[in-house]
């Protein structure tokens, strides 16, 4: 299937992805922030995911050449145009938690 979706499958998918985005977004830019906003999630996930982002153009990093090292996170201009894309989901499975919610438990023998 060559089309918008498949392309969209391939960017976003990943466990935390759209976590992170949503922590940009909400300007939750540096690792260790958006570490103490998610704590299930590792430093190590967290460096693999922000790369991946990078590597799609969805995300961008500045490093301020300091001891200790600091860097920050933002979205790109691309990832600026997504999440307006995104909020519009997360409020649509708002709206429908409950429905979601009872499907995902009826049937978690088969999401695993």
């Amino acid at each position: 299937m060559n089309c918008g979706f498949e392309l969209i499958r391939h960017t976003l998918t990943g466990k935390w992805k759209l976590m992170i985005l949503y922590c940009l977004y909400e300007n939750i830019n540096r690792p260790s922030a958006i570490n103490k906003a998610i704590p299930d999630l590792s430093r190590r996930v967290i460096n693999i995911q922000l790369n991946q982002l990078m590597a799609y153009n969805l995300v961008e990093k500045k490093d301020f050449q300091e001891k200790p090292l600091k860097v920050e996170y933002y979205l790109s201009p691309l990832g600026k145009r997504l999440m307006p894309l995104l909020i519009a989901i997360g409020e649509w499975a708002e709206d429908n938690k409950e429905t979601l919610q009872d499907a995902i438990h009826d049937n978690v023998e088969y999401l695993s």
